[in-house]
C-alpha cells in the first residue's frame, strides 16, 4: 500500500514539475477585453522597461458589470519556460490579488469598465529582477482571462546598431540587416556562444522576434554580430492607419460614419494591395495607436468604441493563406476575431472590428493555417526603404547564476539604413 502510495506521488509530482515548465504563451484576450495595453508615462509603448521603472497594465471590459479580475506574475526564461526561482525572491509584496483600479466609461453609446494594474502598486508588488515575465489576468474562479508577455531589463551593458541593406542581391530591395555590437565595462563575458543570447524584434513584434543568434565574433569583451542572414528582416511596408478622434464624422481614411447597432461605424476608404506598387512615405507610428477623443477630457473613459469596417483589394493574392488585420492595437494577434473575409460578389477582403477611438496604425498580414506568417508575400510588399523601430535585447546568465538576466537593450531605426 505505502508503494502504491509512493509511486502515485511520484508521478503526481513529475506531472506538476512538467506542467510548471512548460513555455508560457500569451492567452489571446476573449471578446469583451479590448484595449489591452502597457502604458507609460501616459503613452502606449512596447512592453520592454528598465527595471525599477513605473508602468501600468490598461484593458477595457465591454460588459461594463465591474468584474473582479486578479492578477499573477511569472518568471521565465529566455525561452519563456517558468524559472524555478521562488517568487519571493523576484516579487517584493504580492500578486494574485484583486485588481482595484478600475473606472465606468463616461458618456459613450458603448459601456466598459476600465482596468489599470499599476507596477509598483498598492499591494507593495514590486518586481526584483530583470529578465522576461508573463503577466496573467485571472477571473473570479481564478481562470486566466488573457495574459501578456514583458520584459525587465538593467542598464550593464551598451548596445551600439546600425540598420543595413541586405548582403544578398536577390533580396537586397526587401530586406533589412541588424549590425550591432555589445559591450560591458562591468561584466566579462564568459563563453559568450552559450551565456550570451540576443533577442531582436521589429516594431515591438513578438511574432517575427529573431532568437539564439551567437556572437559571430569578439573584439575582447565586445561581442560583434555582423551576419549576410541570420539578422535579417523582411522590410515590409509603412503601416496604413485611420483617424476617428471625433468619431461622428469622416476623417483621416474614414470614408464615412454611421450609427447602426447602436454604436458608430467607421467606414474606411477601400486599400488597394501595394505589393507592386511604388514605395510611398507613409507617416505612422511604427504599429502603434492612441486613444483620443476630441470631445472628451478624460480618453480612458471618456473614448468611444466604433465598429471599423475594413475593406482590402488584393487581386493577385492567390495563395493558399488567410489575411489578418493587426497592429499594436490587438497585439498582433491572428485570432478569427481579426481574419479577414472574402466577399465573391465584390471581389474584396472585408472585416469588422470594435475598436476604441483615436489613431490607429493597422497592416495586412498573410498567415498559414498554423500560424506561421509569410512576410515574404506580404499583400503590401517588402521595401527596404521602410522605416522601421527595432529593438537588441540582451540576456546573460554565468555559470553561478539562476536566471538569465537582461543586462542591455539597443535601439536602432531603418531611416538610417545604409548600404
Amino acid at each position: 500500500m505505502l508503494k502504491f502510495l509512493f509511486q502515485k506521488l511520484l508521478l503526481l509530482f513529475i506531472f506538476t514539475s512538467a506542467i510548471a515548465q512548460e513555455v508560457q504563451t500569451e492567452v489571446v484576450p476573449p471578446y469583451n477585453i479590448k484595449t489591452v495595453t502597457f502604458v507609460q508615462n501616459g503613452s502606449n509603448v512596447v512592453p520592454i522597461f528598465e527595471l525599477g521603472s513605473s508602468f501600468q497594465l490598461q484593458f477595457d471590459d465591454l460588459f461594463g458589470n465591474e468584474a473582479n479580475y486578479y492578477f499573477e506574475v511569472t518568471h521565465c526564461d529566455y525561452n519563456w519556460k517558468p524559472t524555478d526561482i521562488p517568487k519571493t525572491d523576484y516579487i517584493r509584496g504580492f500578486d494574485n490579488q484583486r485588481i482595484t483600479d478600475y473606472t465606468n466609461s463616461f458618456n459613450t453609446l458603448q459601456i466598459y469598465s476600465h482596468y489599470r494594474l499599476s507596477f509598483p502598486n498598492q499591494f507593495a508588488t514590486q518586481l526584483r529582477l530583470s529578465g522576461n515575465y508573463m503577466l496573467k489576468i485571472l477571473n473570479e474562479d481564478r481562470e486566466v482571462v488573457f495574459s501578456k508577455k514583458f520584459i525587465l531589463y538593467e542598464e550593464r551593458s551598451t548596445v551600439t546598431a546600425q540598420v543595413k541593406r541586405s548582403r544578398n542581391l536577390s533580396n537586397i530591395n526587401y530586406m533589412q540587416n541588424l549590425d550591432f555590437a555589445i559591450a560591458s565595462t562591468e561584466i566579462n563575458f564568459q563563453t559568450p556562444a552559450q551565456s550570451v543570447k540576443v533577442l531582436l524584434l521589429q516594431n515591438g513584434n513578438f511574432n517575427t522576434a529573431i532568437k539564439n543568434v551567437i556572437p559571430q565574433y569578439t573584439i575582447g569583451n565586445q561581442l560583434i554580430y555582423k551576419y549576410d542572414k541570420e539578422t535579417q528582416f523582411w522590410a515590409g511596408n509603412e503601416f496604413l492607419y485611420f483617424e476617428n478622434k471625433d468619431i461622428r464624422a469622416a476623417s483621416n481614411n474614414v470614408g464615412k460614419v454611421g450609427t447602426n447597432n447602436d454604436i458608430y461605424n467607421s467606414y474606411l476608404y477601400t486599400n488597394q494591395a501595394r505589393a507592386n506598387q511604388i514605395y510611398s512615405v507613409y507617416q505612422d507610428v511604427n504599429g502603434n495607436f492612441v486613444v483620443k477623443n476630441i470631445n472628451g477630457s478624460d480618453n480612458e473613459i471618456e473614448a468611444d468604441y466604433a465598429w471599423v469596417y475594413f475593406t482590402l483589394s488584393a487581386p493577385t493574392f492567390r495563395l493558399n493563406k488567410d489575411i489578418y488585420i493587426t497592429g499594436m492595437f490587438n497585439n498582433y494577434s491572428l485570432s478569427p476575431e481579426y481574419k479577414m473575409e472574402y466577399n465573391t460578389d465584390k471581389g474584396v477582403y472585408e472585416k469588422a472590428i470594435m475598436i476604441k477611438q483615436g489613431f490607429t496604425n493597422f497592416q495586412y498580414t498573410i498567415a498559414d493555417k498554423k500560424g506561421v506568417i509569410d512576410n515574404e508575400n506580404a499583400v503590401d510588399g517588402n521595401f527596404y526603404q521602410t522605416e522601421n523601430e527595432y529593438m537588441i535585447l540582451v540576456y546573460y546568465k554565468e555559470n553561478t547564476d539562476r536566471y538569465q538576466r537582461v543586462i542591455g537593450k539597443g535601439n536602432a531605426n531603418s531611416i538610417n539604413i545604409v548600404n
